[in-house]
C-alpha cells in the first residue's frame, strides 16, 4: 500500500520523500504535484493523505503546520526599470499592469492605477504559468509571485527582483484532521526534521495511568550533557592510582618504638 503526497508549484520536497525512502522502505511513496486550486481537494477526494499547500486555504476539517515563508518578487521583461534596483518598492509597480487577477495581490490592488481608474483591460488568454511568462517576456505586463515560482518558471528574457510591500507567502503541510494515520505521523515527524530515534507516543491518558502515579518527566536538553560529565568523571576516578594508606619513613631516619612500660628506645 502506498502514500500520497501532494504538492503545489515551487516546492521541492525531495528532501522528505528521500528520508521517507530510507525510513519506510515498506511503504511506497505516490508524489505528485498540483495546481493551486486543488491543493485541498486531492485531500478531500482521497488522491493525497497530505498536501504542500500555499497559504492561505480553507482550514475546515485540516490540520495544518506552517513549514517555511517565500518572499514576493516582481517579475518583468529584461529591458524592465527595475532591472536597476535590488529591491522594488510596491509604490513603484502602481502604473503597471498586472497579468493576473488583482484580488491575487491585494497590497498592488489597492493602490493601482488601473484598477482606481477602471481602465484595466482584460488578460490575454493563458493557459498556465508559462503563458503568463511568455506575456511578461513580451512586455505585455508584469507578475508578483512567491521566489520559488519565479526561479521555476525563469526564462533568459525576464528579471525578477524581491518586492517590498507584499506579505510573504507561507508553505504549509495540511492533511485531513480526523485521518490523522500512523503513516501520517510518520511524516509529520520527518518535516519536523524529528529523528528515527524519536518517540511519536504521546504520554497515556490520566485514567491510563497507574493511580497516584506521576506523568512520565520529559528529557531535558541538559541530560545527555549531564550523563557525558558523569561518565569522564567515572573515567577519570577509575584511572587514578590508588593512594597508599601509610606514608613510607623519610630516608635516614627511624620511628621510635616504646619499650615494654611506655618508655622510649632508640
Amino acid at each position: 500500500m502506498s502514500f500520497s503526497i501532494a504538492f503545489v508549484a515551487g516546492v521541492t520536497p525531495t528532501k522528505w520523500t528521500r528520508i521517507w525512502a530510507e525510513r519506510r522502505p515498506d511503504v511506497p511513496l505516490n508524489v505528485f504535484r498540483t495546481e493551486t486550486s486543488e491543493q485541498v481537494s486531492v485531500l478531500l477526494d482521497g488522491r493525497a493523505e497530505v498536501s504542500l499547500v500555499r497559504l492561505p486555504i480553507d482550514e475546515a476539517q485540516l490540520s495544518v503546520i506552517g513549514l517555511y515563508s517565500e518572499v514576493p518578487v516582481v517579475v518583468a521583461a529584461k529591458g524592465h526599470a527595475i532591472a536597476d534596483a535590488d529591491t522594488v518598492a510596491l509604490e513603484d509597480l502602481a502604473d503597471e499592469h498586472l497579468l493576473q487577477h488583482p484580488d491575487e495581490v491585494p497590497a498592488w490592488r489597492d493602490i493601482a492605477v488601473e484598477v482606481r481608474d477602471e481602465t484595466r483591460r482584460p488578460l490575454p488568454a493563458m493557459r498556465d504559468l508559462d503563458d503568463v511568462m511568455e506575456q511578461v517576456a513580451a512586455g505585455v505586463g508584469i507578475i508578483i509571485v512567491p521566489h520559488s515560482i519565479a526561479r521555476l518558471y525563469g526564462r533568459k528574457d525576464v528579471i525578477s527582483r524581491p518586492v517590498d510591500g507584499v506579505p510573504e507567502t507561507q508553505i504549509a503541510l495540511a492533511w485531513i484532521t480526523a485521518e490523522t494515520t500512523d503513516d501520517v505521523e510518520e511524516f509529520i515527524g520527518i518535516v519536523r526534521g524529528r529523528s528515527s530515534a524519536s518517540s511519536r507516543a504521546a504520554a497515556p491518558p490520566e485514567e491510563e495511568r497507574a493511580p497516584g502515579a506521576k506523568p512520565p518527566r520529559k528529557p531535558k536538553k541538559t541530560d545527555k550533557a549531564k550523563a557525558a560529565a558523569k561518565a569522564i568523571r567515572v573515567a577519570a576516578a577509575q584511572a587514578k592510582p590508588a593512594v597508599r594508606k601509610r606514608q613510607e619513613a623519610a630516608p635516614g631516619r627511624t620511628r621510635p618504638t616504646r619499650a615494654k612500660g611506655g618508655k622510649r628506645r632508640n
